[in-house]
């Protein structure tokens, strides 16, 4: 008897094609940062869907919407992703929840385990992040910064729990290369600028290929397509934008601030203030 020599390629499982593409989250899903030519966003959800194959072929919905906080995407943006029946769904959201003053992991945690639970229980494949360390590029106080980080590491660590329970691809964003380079960043440096949106483009794509999925033609990271952001742009956006935005967010920003900073000086533990006082 001659023993068969099988080809152990023959064991490897079947490449899935992505039929259907949803997103949920905050403003970065949405494509902030990266401008299209004639007005509108883009933003990695767009570039990801590009890479699947011709976009006849793959439905696509993005349900994000700018300032959604956990509890957002569970109420109001779950329902209607479901009903799309996503092959793959990608969430990104809560970099708002720890900007509030109400911000409650635990709260947090039991929203985000019910839009993962209900994304995975619609056949879908679920992908989220781990979030970078926002004060590295936003420049905040010493004490906000310390209760900024805090907060993140708070969500990264629910996050790791779901990842582990429900067996979920997860993008680590502190440790995507060149996340930190300042050409990753649009003007505000709170959401990704189009090389920023690339790299989350190719980041997501290489979880969808370590799942089983086809991504034929991967995202690159060279620019195009989008519109050229010139220091003009810059300062438009920080006249008409930044310093608006400053205005608005500096009467709750700065009662939070200074109850942060005196509840340190005292050596007290920082305790949450009203949340219409501290949103920014």
């Amino acid at each position: 008897m001659t023993a068969e020599i099988l080809d152990a390629s023959s064991f490897a499982a079947p490449v899935r094609a992505v039929r259907s593409l949803v997103l949920l989250g905050d403003s970065t899903p949405v494509g902030i940062g990266d401008p299209l030519p004639g007005g509108g966003w883009r933003g990695f959800g767009l570039l990801l869907l590009d890479s699947l194959g011709e976009r006849g072929l793959v439905r696509y919905a993005n349900t994000s919407f700018p300032g959604a906080r956990m509890s957002d995407v569970h109420r109001r943006q779950l329902p209607g992703a479901v009903r799309h029946r996503p092959d793959v769904a990608v969430l990104m959201v809560g970099m708002n929840d720890t900007l509030r003053s109400d911000f409650d992991p635990v709260a947090l945690g039991q929203d985000y385990d019910a839009v993962v639970a209900g994304l995975r229980d619609a056949g879908a494949a679920v992908l989220t992040v781990r979030f970078h360390d926002h004060s590295r590029v936003f420049w905040l106080p010493g004490p906000l910064r310390r209760r900024l980080r805090q907060r993140i590491e708070q969500l990264n660590e629910v996050t790791d729990d779901l990842v582990r329970r429900h067996g979920i691809g997860c993008l680590d964003l502190h440790a995507l290369p060149g996340g930190y380079d300042r050409a990753a960043w649009s003007v505000d440096r709170l959401h990704p600028s189009e090389r920023g949106h690339r790299m989350l483009a190719v980041g997501f794509g290489e979880l969808l290929v370590q799942a089983g999925f086809a991504v034929p033609s991967p995202v690159p990271l060279t620019l195009g397509g989008g519109r050229r952001v010139t220091a003009a742009h810059h300062m438009l956006w920080l006249v008409f934008k930044g310093l608006p935005w400053l205005g608005r967010r500096g009467r709750d920003l700065v009662p939070y601030a200074a109850a942060i900073v005196l509840q340190e000086l005292r050596g007290v533990p920082v305790r949450s203030v009203p949340a219409d006082h501290a949103e920014f």
